[in-house]
């Protein structure tokens, strides 16, 4: 019989080279700790709040660079490709080049899930590190390494057009369609800590996309992205 591979925890100085920015060993591991891990580990401190710390970070300086670098661009826009740029979708892409499933801890539950490649669990800890980095070195050494992360996210959001947002995409195209206002159904399987969420969006009675995702959020984006590429492939009603 073939011996049963166990995921090994890489060591977190290899981490830390990929990051290029120093950090005390104890605030790593922290920036690191899924709630999975630490409830096993007899309830130690988790990196939520270096996420939360993180996500505003994340969202100051992303927000000053798009300001600064699109002087025409009105704050809807702005704020588009923002929420583009700081998605769990585009935090977890950024992780999977950093190679983070590989470093971060977690409980056996969420190992056994594959909880080292999920978008929600990739997007946090991408948000924890970002805090750990600030409360290490302060906000302009924060700004550099958070533009290392996301510049090239950045200057993707600016071309996106519709992908900014598919809902409000759908909407505008529904409205245009005479076909009123999207609706989204959604619901969820699973346990916590594993859960996948199913949306349907229905425009004018009819199903025209489903999404899966491990938020409702996403889910639901990715259903509008369906239903947006199947409604601007029909004709506008006749004005006549």
């Amino acid at each position: 019989m073939a011996p049963k591979i166990q995921r090994q925890v890489t060591p977190a100085h290899q981490l830390l080279e990929k990051l290029g920015v120093p950090l005390d060993p104890e605030l790593l591991v922290l920036a690191l700790t899924h709630r999975s891990f630490a409830h096993e580990a007899g309830g130690i401190p988790t990196n939520e709040r270096l996420e939360f710390l993180g996500d505003a970070v994340l969202g100051l300086v992303s927000a000053e660079a798009l300001y600064r670098r699109h002087p025409d661009r009105p704050e809807g826009e702005l704020a588009k490709m923002r929420a583009a740029t700081v998605s769990q979708r585009a935090l977890a892409a950024i992780a999977r080049k950093l190679e983070l499933g590989k470093f971060i801890l977690l409980g056996k539950g969420e190992m056994g899930t594959a909880g080292y490649d999920k978008d929600s669990i990739l997007s946090d800890t991408v948000e924890s590190l970002i805090g750990a980095v600030y409360l290490s070195h302060g906000l302009e050494v924060a700004r550099e390494f958070v533009h290392r992360l996301v510049d090239e996210t950045l200057a993707v959001a600016a071309g996106l057009g519709a992908g900014l947002d598919w809902k409000t995409s759908l909407q505008e195209t529904a409205a245009e369609h005479g076909r009123g206002v999207p609706e989204y159904v959604s619901e969820a399987e699973g346990p916590d800590h594993a859960r996948v969420f199913t949306s349907r969006v229905i425009v004018d009675g009819e199903v025209l996309g489903t999404g899966h995702g491990s938020a409702k959020k996403h889910a639901e984006q990715v259903a509008a992205q369906e239903a947006y590429e199947t409604l601007v492939g029909r004709p506008l009603p006749s004005s006549a």
